[in-house]
Order: structure tokens, then sequence, then C-alpha cells
């Protein structure tokens, strides 16, 4: 194996708050690393050193010479001026440096050092890098390379990004929370891309199936240490309990030998020679490992939820569109008690949307929406924690934004907790109680807000993306809460794994107020979807060959006819939909081929949605009078 990067007895604080200690680990050519740690305890941090963008305070990073390094932020920031194509050209890279230096020598006067650098933009293959940028872009589904990043939304942004970090098909990559807010067709996107690289990648995520699909070997920091594990997320998980129970029971077993030796050092003086010194510097060590606690310090999720009647809400022909973007149409929809309801789609199809309607902070444009009295909504915003907020300002402490809601909490039960219990049921120790809320991480930002929601005991909660910046340990606490939560749910998620664990059935919002209700969790949804897309190919394929398959007989008891008109349709449908297919083929075709210019690149990349968009309802039409024959 090639290393590529050696990170040796590397330590690194912030004051007094130690975040790792002498930790050592090394990647070698290919490799693909998860990282996995509490909020809080460096994970951002250690991309950050690595990336250089933060210095440490002791040890050593050696990269192999001449590797080039890409480093995908949390949360990306550009000028907001620059449009999406200027953006890629943004931070520096080799490449965009050399393009720079190239475009100053043509602009200066006798074009100073132009041979060498033409030499080397022939051996960078920077001729075309506009054009390579423009196709990783439309893979991500951005088409409009001239759009202002400040219209952007987040999940655009991170896209941008991203294609920013690929172009320049770094060596070695660091990614930190690459999922966050890209919708689920972009991840499994990237979760393929990244399988099929050779790149060598260290990441943080929360997205558990990209762990387990993408890395093939997890980091672990945990009380300053690390620890390998070589294997994916699932191996970890076994792993890692082993881990857990070994060093409890080397705890145990030197808690057992410390009372015996407590007692020979309590002994007089006299008693102990000092040929015994060794016994007692053996002492001393022990005595480190018996107060050692390696037991877990989770998150404990406790809230009483009010009671909630049997009228939740009820929508009726809700409409809402922003200009020609169409949100709602004529929605109809009525919640059950006890519901625990996923929303999925892609980003810009109205799921933050309808969730702010839901919650009145958006008002419909017609239809009406009755929510029942007894309804207490717990609401988890997608932007979290914003500081300048009335109950997250700069002044106020953690201890502060809890006691303003509440001093004492009640569990029910009789069971009641003070706000200082409770924020350390939610992995906040008496000391970090103090600290400004500006100086949390976001992890830690976000922990803090899912406690001020939880701790009003509310009976209807309202997730918007609630799993964006927590640690995995957190969320597997959270998932456990929300399924045994005596309420209502709705969750806004990109996280499969999440959605897979926490909801009985999906709404699916496919864009243009297409809304769709489906019986299953993610997982089973996914499957339906490939199951559909190979029987629609294969119709597609038969229906184009001379003998197609004879269909099953139906008793004529049983059979429905088409009239004219339909049977028209039908036959109509089957020739547009080959066409359409043959046209789909062609574009995707030409623009993984790299020989596009600008121009035609833009125009397939616009044609390329609307078609499959159409192509999408041609099809469902098709079945639709298909089954009409049974």
């Amino acid at each position: 194996m090639n290393p590529i990067l050696q990170v040796e007895e590397l330590t690194k604080s912030f004051g007094s708050h130690l975040l790792f200690h002498r930790i050592s680990f090394g990647l070698t050519e290919g490799q693909r690393v998860g990282l996995i740690a509490k909020n809080g305890t460096g994970k951002t941090t250690l991309l950050k050193i690595l990336a250089g963008h933060e210095d440490y305070d002791e040890g050593q990073i050696t990269f192999r010479r001449d590797t080039r390094v890409g480093y995908l932020k949390q949360v990306p920031v550009y000028p907001s001026e620059l449009s999406v194509i200027e953006a890629c050209f943004y931070h520096a890279s080799p490449i965009t440096q050399l393009i720079k230096e190239y475009e100053c020598c043509i602009a200066t006067p006798d074009n100073p050092k132009l041979e060498e650098l033409l030499t080397r933009m022939d051996q960078e293959n920077a001729w075309d890098y506009e054009n390579k940028v423009k196709q990783i872009l439309s893979q991500l589904k951005v088409c409009d390379f001239n759009q202002p990043i400040g219209e952007l939304s987040g999940g655009q942004i991170k896209r941008v990004a991203l294609a920013n970090v690929l172009i320049t098909q770094p060596d070695i990559l660091f990614l930190d929370e690459p999922t966050n807010h890209l919708d689920l067709e972009t991840i499994e996107w990237l979760e393929e891309y990244l399988r099929r690289s050779n790149i060598t990648l260290l990441m943080v995520t929360h997205d558990r199936y990209f762990l387990d699909r993408v890395c093939s070997e997890i980091i672990e920091i945990d009380n300053q240490q690390t620890y390998v594990y070589r294997g994916n997320y699932s191996y970890y998980l076994e792993k890692r309990q082993e881990r857990i129970e070994t060093a409890n029971a080397e705890i145990t077993r030197a808690t057992n030998l410390y009372r015996k030796e407590l007692e020979w050092m309590r002994r007089q003086p006299q008693a102990r020679g000092h040929k015994a010194r060794y016994r007692e510097e053996a002492f001393y060590e022990l005595e480190k490992v018996a107060k050692h606690r390696i037991a877990e310090a989770n998150v404990v999720l406790k809230t009483k939820a009010s009671y909630i009647g049997s009228k939740i809400f009820e929508a009726e022909n809700l409409c809402k569109k922003f200009g020609d973007r169409i949100i709602l149409d004529n929605f109809s929809y009525t919640f059950s008690r006890y519901e625990k309801m996923g929303i999925v789609g892609e980003n810009g199809t109205g799921k933050s949307t309808f969730i702010k309607l839901l919650m009145g902070l958006v008002a419909p444009d017609s239809g009406t929406l009755d929510i029942g009295e007894t309804i207490r909504f717990g609401y988890y915003s997608q932007e979290g924690i914003r500081i300048g907020e009335s109950e997250f300002t700069t002044d106020k402490k953690v201890i502060d934004v809890v006691r303003n809601i509440a001093e004492v909490i009640d569990l029910g039960d009789g069971n009641r907790l003070t706000a200082s219990q409770m924020l350390q049921h939610f992995l906040f120790s008496p000391e970090k109680q103090y600290d400004y809320v500006e100086k949390l991480s976001g992890g830690e930002r976000r922990r803090l807000y899912l406690c001020t929601v939880l701790m009003r005991n509310p009976n209807f909660l309202v997730l918007d993306e609630p799993t964006n910046d927590l640690d995995i340990i957190t969320l597997q606490i959270l998932e456990e809460y929300l399924r045994n939560f005596k309420g209502c749910v709705i969750v806004v998620s990109h996280d499969r794994y999440f959605m897979d664990k926490v909801v009985d059935h999906l709404l699916i919002f496919r864009g243009q107020g297409d809304i769709r209700d489906f019986p299953g969790n993610y997982s089973r949804y996914r499957e339906w979807k490939e199951e559909r897309k190979q029987q629609e190919h294969d119709v597609v394929h038969h229906k184009s060959q001379e003998n197609p398959p004879v269909k099953q007989k139906v008793p004529p008891t049983e059979r429905k006819r088409m009239t004219f008109k339909e049977r028209r349709e039908y036959e109509q449908l089957e020739q547009e939909i080959a066409t359409l297919e043959a046209e789909k083929s062609v574009i995707e075709k030409a623009l993984c081929s790299g020989t596009l210019s600008v121009e035609e690149l833009t125009e397939k990349s616009k044609r390329l949605p609307l078609l499959t968009e159409e192509l999408d309802q041609k099809t469902t039409r098709w079945f639709e009078l298909g089954e009409i024959e049974g």
C-alpha cells in the first residue's frame, strides 16, 4: 500500500479544553475512512487542521510529495455576488491558479513565460476546465451557471462546493458532512461517484447508509484518543461494543485490586519499607485505571407528551405557489392520531414550505387547514439556532437558555428535573452549561436546540432536517425516543437510515404540486422505484420488438375495455415514449463525452430535466391506460 498521509502525536486544545492528545494514524492511496466522534470532540477541527485551515499545538503531519488536497467545508461560503461558474474559480487550487497566471500573461505586453505556461496548461488539461466544471454541475443538477450565489439555497450552494472540490481531482479528499442539505438522489449519486473513484478519503458524516457503503475503515475519537476499526460502519458498531466491554472488564478488575492496595497504602508508614516503593508507584498507576470511566454518557431524551385528541389536522384543497413554481395544488389530507410521517423529495419541491404552512409561518393562497384544539407543536427548524434571536443572544449562557423556558421540567409519573439536570441528560456537563451559546460547536448548538424543543412537552413534533450536525450517538437515542413518542411526528430528512427507523409512511414531493403518499419507509420506497424503473424499461423494450410478450389472459367478466379514444392515446404514447427514451439516451451520452462546447453543454443540461419530467408523465399515463385492459 502506498502511504499518502501520516499524522503523528497530534495534539489540539482550545484554552483548557483538550480535543485530542497525541493521536496518530495514517492513510494509504485509495483508502476511504469515516471519522466518528461525539459533538464537540474535534471532528471538524481535525479536518481543518489536515486541510491547512487550522493550527495545532503539537505533532507532525506529513503528506506524500505533490499530493493534491481537496476540502469540503461543512458550511461552504462564497461572496453572494459571484455567479455559479465564478464560484468554481473562486477558491485557490493548482489549476485555477495556473489559469489565472495564463490570463495574466496574455494581458501583459510581450507575454512573459508564455511558452512555459502553455506547456503547463497542456500537462494539467486546463483548457477544458470550465467545460468539466459545467459537466459536474449538470450531474449535480445545477443548470443555471450564471445564477448569483446569493439566490441559491443551502443545498444548491453545497452542490456548487462539491463541484468545486471534485473538479480539481484531488489525491486526498476531506469531506465535512457532505450529505447535509443534499436531496436523496444527489446523495446516492455522490455515494456511487466516491465508490467508483480511487480518491483517498477521510470524511465526517452522520449518514450511516452513506458511511456504510462508501467507507471501508472507521477512525473513532474517544476520550482524546483514536481507535481504528478496519471495516465499514456495521463492523465498527460490533467491534466498538467489544472494546467497551473489554475496557469495562479491565476497570472492574483494577477496581477490585485497587481496594486491596488501598488498605495497604493506608497502613502506618513504618509498615511499608523502602523495598516496596515499586509497589507504591504501581498503586498510583492502578488508581488511574480504576477511576477511569468508559461507560457511555449518552443523551437521555425523557419528556412528557401532552394529551392529544382524536382530531389532529385536516387540509382541504390547499394551494400555494411562488411565481411559476407550484408547491401545493389542491392538496387534501387528514392526519391521524399517533401518525409518523416522513417527507422526501428533491430540493426546491416545497418540503420546508409545506412545514411552514402547517406551522402558520406561511399563508396558503387558497384552501383551508383545520388544526385540532389539543395540538401543541414542537417545531425543530432546518435553520436551527440562529445567534441573535431572543432565546440565543450572544450574551446568554447555555443554562440561561433553558431556565428562560422553565426552571423545572415535568417528565410525567411524578418525575421532575431542574434545568441543570435536563442539560446533563443532553450531555452538557455542569462546566459546559456556563459556556456562552456562541462558543458551542455546530452539533452542540443543535443538541441544545433539540433540548429546548422537547422540554416544552409537545404532542406533535415537526422536525425539519433534524439529523444535520448531530452526532451518530445522539441520532440513535433520538430514533428510539421518536419510536416511543406518544404523539404525532412529521420528519423532513435526507437521512435514509433515520427515516427507515422512525416513519410509518412517506409523502413524496415530486415538484410542481405533485405529491404522492407511499405506504412504507424509504428503503421500501427505493426498492419500489427500482422495480418500477426496471418494469418501465422492460415494457418499452418489449413494445419496440415485433413480437411483444403475450399478456396473461383475464376472464371476460373481469376485463375492462378501452374506449376508441383511449386506445389511440395508448398507441400514440408507446411511440412517444420510445422517441423520448432515445433522445434522453443521446443527451446523457453527449453530456458524459466531454466533447461538447459550452453552448451545447448548457442547452442539453437545460433540456435533460424537462425531458425526464415529460417522459415520467407519459409513462405514468401509459401504465394507467394499460391497467384498464388488465
